[in-house]
């Protein structure tokens, strides 16, 4: 003869959300990620530049 064990309190599934995706913004809509660099002296920029040219334009 054997019990069953005892149940575990289980978590909560997640809702499903049938809210509009496209009401949403998304992290590719902003500016973040886009290379935009947060010092802006000419230094830098040349050296950017100098950094990101392509091999074919030496």
């Amino acid at each position: 003869m054997s019990t069953a064990p005892a149940s575990e309190p289980r978590d909560p599934k997640p809702a499903l959300v049938f809210d509009d995706p496209l009401d949403q913004q998304t992290s590719d809509d902003t500016d973040r990620g886009w290379g935009e660099r947060t010092d802006g002296d000419s230094a830098s920029d040349l050296k950017r530049f100098l950094d990101e040219k392509p091999p074919h334009h030496l």
